[in-house]
């Protein structure tokens, strides 16, 4: 049973930074990508940032290029967002997914808050 947990979420004023986290368990493919992705109330869940397990390529949203950094710890099954001059329009639900060429798997969500 694939797993993930998302945790690091908060509340920040404009400018500050946040480190989310993904811990994540039961992918058994060797090749898969973990993303972020954020939901605000009233619509859909658009990415924000994705990294391949197999060659480390990286994508970025327009909207975090710059500001944001994914990295990972593919041998700790951990996946990390650096969010860095955070804006109020980044406030959202922050889910973790695993896609695999079967799947694409969700965790539960972690609030960021960005006041200005």
């Amino acid at each position: 049973e694939v797993q993930l947990v998302e945790s690091g979420g908060g509340l920040v004023q404009a400018g500050g930074s946040l480190r989310l986290s993904c811990a994540f368990s039961g992918v058994t493919f060797d090749d898969y990508a973990i993303g972020w992705f954020r939901q605000v109330p009233g619509e859909e869940r658009e990415e924000v940032s994705c990294i391949s397990r197999s060659d480390g390529f990286t994508y970025y949203a327009e909207s975090a290029k710059g500001r944001f950094t994914i990295s990972s710890d593919f041998a700790k099954n951990a996946v990390y967002l650096q969010m860095n001059s955070l804006k109020p329009e980044d406030t959202g639900v922050y889910y973790c997914n695993a896609a695999t060429i079967i799947s694409g798997y969700w965790g539960q969500g972690t609030q960021v808050t960005v006041s200005s």
